[in-house]
């Protein structure tokens, strides 16, 4: 919760005579040792001794200033909210010749400020107290002192209204701040959007808003506990305000094209963050990039050292909408987009992306109906020896014709299923029917000497996942040493004690280990050794890139060297024509996998194919 701080109260005073601004000074003087005597004289004449029984508060300070006229009153108002440091109080004169009265200044200044307590003082009855809340509200904010003015007046006056401004203070601080990370929260911060869109179609100015969740959040914090989880958020919090600092604004976001910035959690593992007074679109891709960067340091939570990243959508005013809820819509759809491209990305909202998410959503409905209509079914693709051309193992791949949709392809199913969660299921549907065929093929007399079966980022995170390969070995009674499970690298970079853990238990079933789309850039150099890892399986974009890019041959050849001084296996994925086939065997890399070879084929196809492998073997 958030204390209230009663120590000192920020004051305004606005008067245009030397005399009376004297008389508010001795007022509200502090009661301190250090004041001069004649000002404890006077004092003890104005409110008595100070002798008795002490109270049980010490009485808080009050921090004044002083203005001759309305105008000066308004301009301190103003450049104290430019601070961020706001007064509680304002005592205005209702007549300050020769320049506007004190009915002017106090609109002024609850156009400035609603929350600023307002007294006007006044000898005249130029306006009844009922006027004046009428012409400056809300009533409840605005009081009549009528002079001369008794100094009791005052002084109770600025202690009962200090505290009943620190008080509204806290409640809006709790009602429109995140109790967690101390972060406005999304009630602040729609207000906030509203107001700024607002501004900008006033002022004909641009403005961005980005919607930030984290990737693989839930998996952290099912694992490691939700304090752990809280821990994180906070760090993050404290990243993500590091990267936007409010004195920041200038010397570094002057730079980007970017005025100011308020930073939000929505809830859950969602941020936002509203820029305004864009230069260009550019500047907010620059900013995204920076906390991408930023938060893909690595944090100490729990004993454990995580890695998290970001998916990042941007819509933009006016560019994407001119309504503030939409343009918060458009930012949460781009962000989904973006976790969907692989995430740790950064996508800007389009209007296509409308019509894709009311498909997306039609698909996960279709997949959840998938399994019990038997639409699921495995293709099997070889692994090639690239010395003798022989097969050296099969991996397992996911296919689905849908009876309404038709056949969908992996990479538009797979990435729905992570999303939705339907991918523990499903992944296990596949493991568990992946052993058990490559079990009645070894049954029946065929040679299978490795079974590959790619695992997701969700199956390989989830808490005793070691166990459910466990009891789907049982229950096949296939030969752990047939299995091999292949991880993707960027969950083996997610928790390097877990990863590290998990694996061992894997291995101390008998199994494989492979590092899938190895080289994405996730540096897992340093942690191999410590990882029982038995292949590296080389991400099919280099493969691909390898007649063209020389930059990708460097690469290749740098995971086979480390694979031969490691003694790690490695398997070429995605060879697709006899240019790469000869450069890998150049570079001596012993197993490749792709169409070049063979297709993925149905199990019947499989079967027909190994069998056709054994008897020309024979």
């Amino acid at each position: 919760m958030y204390s209230v701080n009663y120590s000192s109260i920020k004051i305004l005073v606005a008067d245009d005579e030397p005399d009376i601004l004297d008389s508010y000074r001795l007022i509200l003087a502090p009661n301190t040792h250090s004041t001069s005597s004649a000002v404890n004289n006077l004092k003890n004449k104005l409110f008595g001794s100070s002798s008795g029984t002490p109270s049980c508060q010490p009485e808080p300070s009050f921090d004044v200033v002083y203005t001759p006229s309305a105008k000066k009153a308004v301009q301190a108002v103003q450049e104290s909210i430019e601070v961020n440091a706001p007064f509680a109080i304002a005592f205005i004169d209702m007549r300050m010749p020769p320049g506007p009265n004190g009915a002017w200044a106090a609109s002024q200044i609850r156009a400035l400020d609603p929350q600023i307590e307002i007294v006007i003082s006044t000898a005249y009855t130029d306006f009844t107290p009922e006027e004046l809340s009428t012409l400056v509200p809300p009533a409840g904010k605005m009081f009549y002192l009528q002079k001369p003015f008794h100094p009791y007046e005052v002084r109770q006056l600025a202690l009962a209204l200090g505290h009943k401004w620190q008080a509204e203070k806290e409640i809006t601080q709790v009602a429109y701040h995140d109790n967690l990370t101390g972060l406005p929260n999304r009630a602040y911060f729609l207000s906030e959007i509203k107001k700024a869109v607002s501004f900008a179609r006033m002022h004909k100015e641009m403005l961005a808003l980005l919607f930030i969740d984290l990737d693989k959040f839930k998996r952290i914090n099912d694992a490691l506990g939700h304090d752990a989880g809280d821990e994180l958020l906070c760090s993050v919090a404290e990243k993500i305000k590091n990267c936007l600092r409010s004195s920041d604004t200038v010397s570094r976001f002057g730079e980007e094209g970017v005025a100011s910035t308020t930073i939000a959690r929505l809830g859950g593992d969602e941020f936002t963050v509203l820029l305004t007074n864009l230069k260009h679109q550019d500047n907010a891709f620059s900013v995204a990039r920076r906390i991408q960067e930023e938060l893909a340091k690595p944090i100490d939570i729990a004993n454990h050292q995580l890695i998290i990243t970001p998916s990042i959508g941007i819509s933009l005013y006016p560019k994407d909408s001119r309504d503030n809820l939409a343009l918060l819509k458009h930012a949460d759809l781009a962000m989904y987009f973006a976790k969907n491209k692989g995430r740790n990305n950064i996508q800007f909202y389009e209007n296509s992306m409308d019509e894709k998410a009311m498909l997306r959503l039609d698909l996960e409905s279709e997949l959840r109906l998938a399994i019990d209509r038997n639409e699921l079914s495995l293709n099997f693709q070889p692994q090639i020896s690239l010395t003798t051309r022989e097969v050296t193992g099969l991996e397992a791949l996911l296919y689905w014709e849908s009876s309404s949709l038709g056949i969908i392809p992996s990479n538009e199913f797979i990435p729905v299923a992570e999303e939705s969660g339907l991918i523990i299921p499903i992944g296990e549907w596949g493991l568990q029917t992946a052993c058990q065929q490559v079990k009645n093929w070894i049954d029946a007399g065929i040679n299978i000497e490795r079974i590959s079966i790619p695992i997701s980022d969700m199956q390989f995170t989830k808490t005793n996942f070691s166990r459910t390969v466990s009891t789907i070995l049982a229950e096949t009674q296939l030969s752990p040493s047939v299995l091999e499970l292949e991880i993707l690298e960027s969950s083996l970079a997610k928790d390097i004690d877990m990863t590290s853990n998990t694996l061992n238990e894997l291995k101390a079933l008998g199994l494989k280990i492979a590092v899938n789309n190895f080289g994405t850039g996730y540096s897992l150099l340093n942690y191999l050794e410590q990882f029982p890892i038995d292949r590296l399986k080389i991400n099919k974009t280099y493969v691909k890139a390898l007649t063209r890019n020389p930059e990708d041959q460097i690469i290749i050849t740098a995971i086979l060297e480390m694979g031969k001084r490691k003694n790690i296996k490695v398997t070429a994925k995605g060879v697709e024509t006899s240019e790469q086939l000869q450069l890998l065997q150049r570079k001596e890399c012993s197993e490749g996998q792709g169409r070049y070879f063979h297709q993925p084929m149905n199990v019947e196809e499989t079967e027909k194919f190994m069998l056709e492998q054994k008897e020309t073997q024979t």
